[in-house]
């Protein structure tokens, strides 16, 4: 009788554990910046050539929309058919750029501040293929799978921003994918979200549709709670287009943007990580400065993402040291230069959930975020070196990003937590902390408790069923699918915007 009540009342302390905590001891936007890859001089060094590229070389194939403006602002002609940027223009586009800004989510309590020194983990990614609850293997993704993601990270705290994390392709690639694509944003969550647009005329009609759901014309722009990523240079160092003329309308409607340059270490890039990241750099300025010359001090996200791919075959490596290091010393450089930084973590190159998706995914973005970055994408679900997603993958990513911001958090060095009194009375009393005051005091505000990583001992777990971690973020994902059927819109929102586009789900 004795152990039978020793055990329910552990049984009661692990339920109350699994509850959630009236305090959290790891939320979002911790304040990374203590790993730091790059000491000052290399930074220096990194960005004097980046300036001594933009300067020499400049950017290829600029639209002629966009060389008049950046010849207003200072540019020149170089070399044939291409543009340069003086130094001093490149810096005072930097000083004047935006360095904080807000991430509206439609509920304002979700909205959270980009910049500085605080970390948030989000999404990303345009996966192809999504790995089926069901089979665990893959298949074509779906406009069903977006909704079911964007409902499920509705409950995952720890993703701070939702960017549509795969394509429906079963909606033709078109003005029908892009709405259906923002529908299935705002109808299934109300965190601050993000989509790409194919083409710069399908913004204004879906600002249409965001203004519906922002409570009228207007509105979205006042409040703006979706932005977008946009690719509007092509490495090595040349504009592209379409992506221009996309950052043109979302200039127009208000619309924050994530410039995002993708080079490829070894293909679209220097093979060496100085080289990598100099050019990098030069290019990410290069949308800066782009931005800043339509509009000065518009919010952009300042989004270096290196790129790895495994040079004896050619194949992206989303998942390895060289991504780690290299986004972080990404982070670290943005933040020298006082920007609000993105970088991409988290890719890993695993098809499974397995030892390699835990080791790839843990390495990459703690990197990330002791580094700093501000906004780290791809973060959540992804799967496949981006190619995949996975349902399991959201849930046991959302878990381990509490052990990251945990980490971040540090230790809070006081008297009482140093614990003098307490290892006193310890000692002179029953030689032990279990139970204590000061042991009570720490074990919420202090601690935190994963509810899908096991952490019993091998006969219960065998006992138990030698559940691995895909069976039990199995469970829990199909558990939030079931559960979780969030009213976003109104049946009127969903009425008007049915009757003025074609919505496909």
């Amino acid at each position: 009788m004795p152990e039978q009540g020793k055990r329910g009342g552990r049984r009661a302390r692990l339920a109350q554990r699994a509850a959630k905590p009236a305090f959290d001891p790891c939320p979002p936007g911790q304040i990374g910046g203590q790993y730091k890859p790059l000491t000052l001089p290399e930074i220096a060094a990194i960005h004097d050539t980046a300036l001594r590229l933009l300067e020499t070389l400049g950017m290829g194939e600029v639209p002629d929309r966009l060389a008049q403006d950046l010849i207003a602002a200072g540019a020149r002609p170089g070399p044939p058919g291409r543009l340069v940027f003086p130094r001093s223009m490149v810096e005072g586009v930097v000083r004047q750029a935006a360095k904080r800004f807000t991430l509206h989510g439609r509920d304002p309590a979700r909205s959270i501040e980009v910049g500085g020194d605080r970390v948030h983990f989000g999404t990303g990614g345009a996966a192809v293929q999504t790995l089926d609850l069901d089979s665990g293997l893959y298949r074509p993704s779906t406009l069903a799978d977006l909704h079911d993601f964007s409902r499920l990270q509705d409950t995952l705290a720890n993703v701070s921003w939702f960017t549509r994390c795969c394509v429906a392709t079963d909606v033709p690639d078109n003005f029908d994918l892009d709405v259906n694509t923002a529908y299935a944003l705002i109808r299934n969550t109300t965190k601050p979200v993000a989509t790409s647009f194919t083409l710069a005329e399908h913004v204004a009609p879906i600002v249409r549709m965001l203004d519906i759901a922002a409570g009228g014309q207007g509105a979205f722009a006042e409040r703006p709670f979706l932005k977008a990523h946009i690719s509007p240079v092509i490495s090595p160092l040349r504009y592209g287009e379409d992506a221009v003329d996309v950052v043109y309308e979302c200039i127009a409607h208000n619309i924050p943007m994530s410039c995002i340059t993708a080079a490829q270490a070894g293909a679209t890039a220097p093979a060496t990580m100085a080289g990598f990241l100099a050019q990098s750099l030069a290019e990410t300025l290069a949308s800066l400065v782009m931005v800043n010359a339509i509009k000065p001090g518009f919010p952009m996200v300042f989004s270096n993402w290196p790129f790895i791919i495994d040079l004896r075959t050619g194949a992206f490596s989303g998942g390895s040291g060289e991504t780690a290091v290299l986004n972080a010393a990404s982070a670290q450089i943005t933040n020298w230069l006082g920007l609000p930084s993105g970088v991409a973590c988290s890719m890993t190159d695993a098809k499974a959930i397995d030892a390699q998706y835990g080791a790839e995914k843990g390495i990459t973005s703690l990197a990330a975020a002791l580094a700093g970055g501000n906004l780290i994408y791809e973060s959540s679900g992804m799967t496949a070196s981006l190619l995949g997603v996975s349902f399991e993958g959201f849930v046991l990513d959302d878990e381990m990003h509490s052990h990251t911001y945990r980490a971040l958090r540090g230790i809070e060095v006081t008297e009482e937590n140093l614990g003098f009194d307490a290892i006193c009375q310890s000692v002179l009393g029953e030689g032990h902390f279990l139970g204590s005051a000061h042991t009570h005091a720490a074990m919420e505000r202090d601690y935190f408790y994963p509810a899908l990583a096991d952490r019993a001992e091998p006969r219960s777990w065998q006992d138990s069923g030698a559940r691995d971690a895909w069976s039990t973020a199995r469970d829990r994902a199909r558990e939030i699918l079931r559960t979780h059927h969030p009213q976003y819109l109104s049946p009127e929102q969903k009425a008007e915007i049915r009757a003025n586009f074609r919505i496909l789900s």
